[in-house]
């Protein structure tokens, strides 16, 4: 790179984590989640508000190769502590529930979204038209655990017995939204090496089982008192970086592997070095790299040319985003005999989609499944149904009465008991 070319660079960031930085903030007065400023200062300097003149001036179209590259970092980095937060425990006392209402909220917002994806292909035609109608499938059924996460803490709700639900449900969503992306990136993801891809079933095994017990030796030898060292975090930033390098290599994508390393990070006997190296690494990747990715992702939205046929196709996709996920998750709660606000609160939440959604995507453009315009009706439907989640859950599920709810309420045993012959009072 010349010296302009770094100079721009540099003053390109600055000006990308000051416009995040400061409608992060703006969000969370507004009572939303930061990541909604984050994704819409990304969606400011790209091409729909004055044909993209402000991105032209800020960040020139040389130095955009380095932008995406730091946005690849960030994303990895990000999947990686997505991994890492995954916590088995949440299982415990809520699994056979929540696996009922992950698996109905993926199946019905699935299905919906391969039949929307049906009328779609006339305005949007895809050369690969399974992946096509899977990938659709797959975006309508994500949930961000991580939003999510975010939002239950910000309302001190993350150790209630709603919060243990919503979050184990979102857990189990996440595995199995990410397990139907990897099945779509195959289906469409170039086919010259096939052996390269059957690779990726042996590496899986080896990084559950073999590389588990060595990170979790490591773990223990490379910290002290407690707190990651910083050859642990080398370690694990370089890690996390080849793992996503060779699933990119087997023709997956380099999110998955990251995210893989992150879930092998062993539980047992060391939460304190995996709280301290998801707060060390998520702080600078929350505050350099994320912003970038928001950006880069922001610059293929082009909102300037929306007309009637787009705007009749955003409603489509926020009837089927919200109400399958919504109806698939209520309805499963209700089956498992959680009351009708726990169902309908459980429901609301489980509509977060966040970055996550975006990342999705992004792969989903980089791969050629999503044209511009329909990406951009999609990162739409992403900001639209993180920011209602807040407003909706006061009102279904406001959060005295959530601080109040018993793991009784969330597991159907109070229900249970009350149809045996107690009365209500007593099973309270």
């Amino acid at each position: 790179m010349t010296s302009s070319q770094v100079a721009s660079l540099l003053a390109g960031l600055a000006a990308i984590i000051f416009l995040a930085g400061l409608l992060g903030h703006l969000a969370r007065r507004l009572g939303q989640p930061a990541v909604i400023g984050e994704i819409l200062a990304g969606i400011l300097l790209g091409p729909s508000l004055f044909g993209g003149a402000i991105s032209d001036t800020l960040l020139p179209t040389e130095i955009r190769p380095s932008l995406t590259a730091l946005a690849n970092v960030g994303v990895a980095v990000f999947m990686f502590l997505v991994g890492l937060e995954l916590d088995r425990n949440l299982v415990r006392g809520t699994g056979r529930i929540a696996a009922s209402i992950s698996l109905a909220s993926i199946l019905l917002p699935c299905g919906l979204g391969i039949a929307l994806g049906s009328y779609l292909l006339h305005s949007h035609p895809s050369d690969n038209r399974l992946g096509f109608l899977l990938f659709m499938g797959a975006a309508m059924s994500i949930t961000a655990f991580p939003v999510l996460a975010r939002i239950l803490t910000d309302r001190d709700m993350h150790r209630t017995p709603l919060g243990a639900l919503s979050l184990c449900c979102a857990a189990i969503d996440d595995v199995l939204a990410w397990s139907l992306l990897a099945v779509v990136v195959s289906i469409v993801g170039p086919h010259d090496n096939l052996w390269q891809t059957l690779l990726l079933i042996p590496y899986v095994v080896l990084m559950l089982y073999p590389m588990r017990r060595l990170l979790d030796w490591l773990a223990k030898r490379l910290s002290a008192t407690g707190r990651p060292t910083a050859a642990l975090l080398g370690l694990m930033f370089a890690g996390l970086l080849l793992s996503g390098a060779a699933t990119e290599w087997m023709g997956l994508h380099f999110i998955f592997g990251a995210f893989l390393f992150g879930a092998v990070m062993p539980r047992s006997g060391s939460a304190a070095v995996r709280a301290e190296l998801h707060e060390r690494i998520g702080l600078v990747n929350n505050v350099l790299l994320l912003p970038v990715f928001f950006v880069v992702a922001g610059l293929k939205v082009d909102l300037s040319h929306i007309g009637g046929t787009d705007l009749v196709e955003l409603a489509l996709i926020l009837l089927v985003a919200i109400g399958g996920k919504f109806l698939g998750a209520y309805a499963a709660a209700r089956l498992r005999g959680l009351g009708n606000r726990i169902s309908s609160a459980v429901a609301v939440l489980m509509n977060t989609r966040g970055l996550t959604e975006l990342i999705i995507l992004s792969v989903g453009l980089e791969l050629g499944v999503l044209d511009t315009g329909l990406y951009s009706l999609m990162v739409v439907m992403a900001l639209i149904t993180t920011a209602m989640t807040g407003p909706l859950l006061d009102y279904v599920y406001p959060r005295k009465l959530a601080l109040q709810t018993t793991e009784d309420d969330v597991t159907g045993r109070r229900r249970e008991r009350i149809a045996v012959g107690e009365s209500p009072s007593s099973a309270e």
